[in-house]
């Protein structure tokens, strides 16, 4: 190796000799050979050509369905998710307010995709359907972010719904029981009760974790639902997401999706989890809405093809899962516009669920609390969690109460004689008791337990009391 003399005012420079140089260019083209491998990633902005509703065209870019991109003018920006495209234009749908908004505005695509941050942190957390909160506890503090399309599960590997759940009512104790990892519909008109039955459920139900989706629903039952309904107690174990109904459409699908994302993660950690969400039908209507906007043509009843094939994708995520041991037992509220349970929704809805609770207006209007009708309403899996002595009970209380509703208008106006028909005579009996079973106070839950047993003493009620007619 060679040195050179220092210069008497320069610093001190030793020079490499042919090796090292050598090992140096060799360093050099590597690393450029390397960069050369992953070239830098282009971003090709586009621009806004065309605003109709809250359906925004742009041209000049390109990006994947479900993917973000932000769009940016002088007088603000908004984000917004690919929903559509057809040729050179790409149909976007805004997940927040787009006054502001120019015509010709940056169109940048980010490449994400909208995930849910999930964590022990949420508990006792109100978020919007954005995920990000809606209170005043500061930020959330979580590090792991999952898709909000879920995962998939082998509907082999789900555990079989074997374990009956406690939901403190009375009549779907005895009558309607649920098993863990159960998807119930509550399907209901306005103003029939279906937010108070939920509530009751919501602060009896033994579960570990609730998550509580309010989907396109009144903004002030929010504060209502987590002062009146879970208080202090109740929102300690609970996560509640909130999209009311002056939302963006793509925003209350999308918090439907989170509460169903917060639900999985704590179910994969084997905890018992009763995921409530309401509505079922304002989530159906917010993706009629943006089917609607980007020229998908409507079926039924003015409900594109893709409503229906959204609603089991978000469904199916609920129920037992097939690691961790844990499940969500899941409650959709349905809105029976017009008390029309014929309504395309609940149609869907019904084929789809493992079981439907109807709320009866008439019952409501006579001052009947909870106002189920027991006839119209079924739970497909109470053959699998009771036992034979339950369910005979139940059917012989069933027949009971359908003899007395059949032959309901003769009694009325007086035209049923008595001793015409052993089975009216012994269903009008006891009819007083029948509905006073199928009423309760909400304040006042009735464990599984204290529901099976009144329900044996009633119909150990009507069997003396029919061997006693039978005897006279």
């Amino acid at each position: 190796m060679t040195a050179t003399v220092p210069h008497r005012h320069s610093h001190h420079r030793e020079t490499r000799g042919p090796e090292d140089n050598g090992a140096l260019w060799a360093m050099r083209l590597e690393r450029c050979r390397k960069r050369a491998e992953t070239p830098i990633s282009l971003v090709v902005e586009g621009k806004l050509t065309r605003v109709v509703g809250l359906t925004l065209e742009a041209v000049g870019c390109q990006a994947a369905i479900g993917s973000r991109c932000l769009v940016s003018g002088p007088n603000g920006s908004v984000e917004a998710e690919v929903v559509g495209f057809a040729g050179e234009k790409l149909f976007l749908m805004p997940t927040g307010d787009i006054r502001g908004i120019a015509p010709n505005a940056r169109v940048i695509p980010t490449g994400r995709v909208c995930e849910a941050a999930v964590g022990e942190a949420l508990l006792g957390r109100v978020l919007d359907g954005a995920g990000c909160p809606l209170d005043s506890a500061g930020p959330l503090h979580t590090e792991l972010r999952v898709p909000l399309t879920g995962r998939f599960i082998n509907p082999l590997t789900r555990r079989p719904i074997r374990e009956p759940l406690d939901v403190g009512v009375r009549a779907i104790n005895a009558l309607l029981s649920v098993g863990r990892g159960q998807r119930m519909g509550l399907f209901a008109g306005s103003g029939v009760g279906k937010s108070v039955l939920l509530g009751m459920m919501t602060r009896y139900t033994n579960a570990d974790v609730i998550v509580v989706g309010l989907i396109g629903e009144r903004g002030r039952e929010v504060k209502e639902f987590i002062e009146n309904i879970l208080g202090p107690e109740g929102m300690k174990r609970a996560v509640v997401v909130a999209s009311p109904a002056d939302n963006p459409p793509l925003m209350r699908i999308q918090g439907a999706a989170l509460a169903t994302s917060i639900a999985e993660y704590f179910r994969d950690r084997g905890l018992h989890v009763l995921l409530l969400m309401d509505s079922l039908t304002r989530y159906a209507q917010a993706q009629r809405e943006i089917a609607l906007a980007i020229g998908e043509p409507p079926a039924t009843k003015g409900y594109p093809p893709s409503v229906f094939a959204k609603l089991p994708q978000l469904v199916e995520r609920a129920g037992n899962g097939d690691v961790g041991g844990g499940s969500i037992t899941a409650f959709y509220t349905v809105l029976t516009e017009g008390d029309d349970h014929n309504d395309p929704i609940a149609d869907a809805a019904r084929a789809i669920l493992d079981g439907h609770v109807v709320l009866s207006r008439s019952l409501a209007e006579a001052g009947h609390y909870p106002a189920i009708d027991i006839e119209a309403s079924i739970s497909r899996a109470m053959n699998e969690i009771t036992t034979s002595e339950h369910q005979q009970a139940g059917r012989r209380f069933k027949q009971l109460h359908s003899t007395y509703q059949q032959s309901r208008d003769l009694i009325s106006v007086g035209a049923y004689t008595a001793g015409s028909d052993a089975r009216v005579d012994e269903a009008i009996a006891m009819q007083p008791r029948l509905m006073d079973f199928l009423q309760q106070d909400q304040h006042q839950p009735v464990t599984l337990n204290d529901s099976l047993h009144d329900l044996r003493g009633l119909i150990e009620t009507s069997r003396r009391e029919l061997l006693v007619r039978s005897e006279a």
